[in-house]
This record gives C-alpha cells, structure tokens and sequence, in this order.
C-alpha cells in the first residue's frame, strides 16, 4: 500500500529528479534533488493553474462567440424588420396612392355623368326645339311632304281668307228673294 502511494505521489517526480541530479552530477546532490523538487511542485502548480486559465479563455472565448451570434441574429432580425417595415410603408403608401388615383376616377366619373345628364338634357331642349320648329315648318307642308311613307295622298294646301268673302252663289240666293 505505501508502494501504491508513494508511486502515485512521488513516483514521477522522484524518478524525474533523481535522473537529473545522476545527468548533472552536483557537489550536495541531497539539496539539489530537494530544490529539484521545490521547481518540480512550482511547476506543476503553475501547469495546473494555466490549464484552468486556458479552460476559462476558452469558456470566455466560447461566451463571446454566443455573444457575438446573437449579436448577429439580433443585427439580422432588426435588418429583416426594417425591412418589413419598409415593405408595410411602401405597401401602405401604394394603397393610398391607389385609394387617390381611385377617387380621382371616381370624381372624373361623376364629371362625365354630369356632363352627359346636361349633354341629354341640351339634347332633348333641342330636340324640342328643333321637333318645334320642324311643326311649324310642316304646318305649311301638304301631307305626302310631310309623310315619307309610300302612298301617302298628295293633297294641295288650301289657303284660307282673312276677310271673309261671299261668294258669286250667295249674292245671287239674296237677289232672288
């Protein structure tokens, strides 16, 4: 069982330096190996201390990569709605420009509706006037110039008096009395 210890112990540092102090040779090997030792402990402890400082770099280094993806993802997410937000505002701003260009048409349509009742209504007034005009004219027209249709009778005006005027046959009914 001490076997098992000391090799556990000092198996590795004892081997070590008994190997140096037979390669170098000192005058006082006793206090060379004791020194030997001293170093071999220092050295040990400082190969402990930078593995734990190499675990933390690399627990850090590993942190700041996480970091510096979510940074990424963070950047990215932003980038992404403001490009949303662009799109919704672009969106929005084609919508009202359509809602404008839809009221424009809606107010020319209303314009030409307008234009048109009052084209009819200056239509139908002339129309009238003319259908007016075409009755007086027609009033003197016999019935086939009035007419297009086939076989109309082609009767002649007859023109009537201002002055009533008697006539040869009723002069003569008086004189016989």
């Amino acid at each position: 069982m001490e076997s098992i210890y000391l090799r556990k112990h000092l198996g590795a540092c004892l081997t070590q330096g008994l190997a140096e102090v037979a390669r170098v040779r000192p005058v006082d090997p006793i206090e060379y190996l004791a020194l030997w030792i001293y170093k071999f402990k220092e050295n040990v402890t400082m190969e402990q201390l930078r593995q734990k400082e190499m675990a933390e770099l690399e627990h850090e280094r590993e942190l700041a990569l996480m970091e510096q993806e979510m940074m990424e993802r963070r950047k990215a997410e932003e980038l992404l709605l403001q490009q949303q937000q662009l799109a919704l505002q672009l969106e929005l701003e084609m919508q009202e420009k359509e809602r404008q260009r839809i009221q424009e048409l809606q107010r020319a349509q209303e314009q030409l509706d307008k234009e048109m009742r009052m084209n009819k209504e200056n239509l139908v007034r002339s129309e009238d006037t003319l259908y007016s005009e075409e009755a007086t004219l027609d009033s003197g027209k016999t019935l086939a110039e009035i007419s297009n249709r086939y076989g109309a009778p082609n009767l002649s005006r007859v023109e009537e008096l201002d002055e009533p005027m008697f006539s040869d046959v009723a002069l003569n009914i008086d004189q016989d009395l």
